[in-house]
């Protein structure tokens, strides 16, 4: 008897342990990328047009080059990783105070290449932070014997986008700068509350690239834990690579600038502020049913899916631009925005097993790249022409190719053709 009640409170003890590291990690991931990275869509309308305490500090071009900076930041911290060689709870740790004073920085300066400098260097410790919070909390939960909260971590992002989009729609009216200041204190109270629970790490000092591998294997089902002795076939990761570079450009337009466009299309209307919030509610619900699909339908094929997805989404805020079609849409989008980075990751996971860091290293820039040029390439034309809607097509079309690319490639076989050297390797 005594036997099983120890037993019993060291399943209530590891559940209380699983459920308090998945959460701590969801917060922190909810700042470093709801706060560190997202918030400035919400603000970015604030910044245009001012409020009734300022006047505009930026326009559209230079709007879209302060996104620009941050994803030039978000991918060079992605490929530079695997450089660094620190303990994943003081990265964590790090990286929830680096962001804090980023965020902070962004209210309370108005120099144009200081926010440049903020949101490059904001995209960086986004995506450091971003590897070893998954790396911590995936190994965490492992040993815990707890996979199943390992979905909850990844629903952090969408946990900031809400909450960002929803205090800006409140609180707008204060304008920018007091919503800077606003979030970094609010991100410095969340990372006060999940300080203790990354005292130590499980595991110790890594490389990021280890991490990053032990999370893909910990993330998938076991029957996706494929060895090193599957074929690579170049042909493969090449496709790979440079169909998952398509979302990176085809989402970026409209998440970047979904809370101006709808501005523009509903003057006086209350309704744009709460596009962004439903988009990050979407994205909660897919990062948690795409974690329950089937694991052996062709991860191309999802992928086509999502991409599908996104492109009529995109199109509904085009052809329909009232306030159920910027909702509809905006769910379209949200929703597959998780799944497609979790069925690209089972792909280079199918591809190259436990060696597959590398493969998702190339992916994952070619998706950088995308988000780099989505707002360089926005910005321009709906300055040029008054409109957002040329860029928006351009975005839907291209993620309609991108789909189509993925379908003719699951109907080849395996591996077919000779494609050059992707470096995978």
């Amino acid at each position: 008897m005594i036997d099983l009640a120890s037993r019993a409170q060291d399943t209530v003890a590891e559940r209380h342990a699983a459920r308090r590291a998945a959460l701590a990690c969801m917060i922190t991931l909810a700042v470093v990328l709801g706060i560190g990275r997202f918030a400035f869509t919400p603000l970015l309308p604030l910044m245009l047009h001012g409020s009734a305490f300022g006047q505009p500090q930026i326009d559209i071009q230079h709007g879209g080059w302060l996104a620009s900076a941050n994803y030039a930041g978000y991918f060079v911290g992605a490929i530079t990783c695997a450089a660094l060689r620190v303990e994943p709870a003081r990265m964590v740790r790090v990286g929830l105070v680096a962001t804090v004073l980023l965020t902070l920085a962004m209210g309370v300066t108005s120099q144009f290449w200081v926010w440049a400098v903020v949101r490059f260097v904001a995209g960086a410790v986004s995506a450091w932070t971003f590897v070893f919070a998954s790396q911590w909390g995936l190994r965490r939960l492992a040993e815990l014997g707890a996979h199943g909260w390992g979905g909850v971590i990844y629903t952090g992002p969408g946990m900031g986008i809400v909450g960002t989009g929803l205090l800006v729609s409140a609180a707008g009216g204060y304008g920018a700068t007091v919503g800077w200041i606003g979030f970094g204190l609010i991100g410095a109270v969340l990372s006060i509350v999940v300080w203790p629970v990354f005292r130590t790490a499980p595991g110790g000092a890594t490389r990021a690239t280890g991490g990053a591998t032990t999370a893909a294997r910990q993330a998938l089902p076991e029957g996706h834990r494929s060895s090193t002795k599957h074929a690579w076939h170049r042909a493969d990761a090449f496709w790979l690579i440079l169909l998952y570079g398509v979302p990176g450009f085809g989402y970026i337009i409209t998440a970047t600038f979904l809370p101006v466009i709808a501005r523009h299309a509903l003057p006086g209307s209350s309704w744009p502020d709460l596009f962004w919030p439903m988009f990050g509610a979407a994205l909660i619900v897919g990062a948690l049913l795409a974690a329950r699909l089937p694991v052996h339908w062709d991860n191309r094929t999802l992928l086509a899916g999502c991409y599908v997805l996104q492109a009529a989404g995109i199109a509904l805020g085009i052809v329909w631009p009232t306030a159920g079609g910027f909702s509809l849409g905006s769910i379209l989008i949200g929703l597959p925005f998780t799944a497609i980075t979790l069925f690209a990751m089972r792909e280079a996971r199918r591809l190259l097993g436990d060696e597959a860091a590398g493969l998702m290293g190339y992916a994952t820039a070619a998706y950088g790249v995308g988000q780099i040029v989505g707002p360089l390439v926005a910005a321009p034309i709906a300055e040029h022409t008054g409109s957002f809607s040329p860029a928006l097509w351009l975005a839907a079309g291209t993620l309609l190719l991108g789909a189509v690319g993925l379908i003719v490639v699951a109907h080849m076989p395996r591996g077919r053709g000779r494609m050059p050297d992707c470096g995978c390797n």
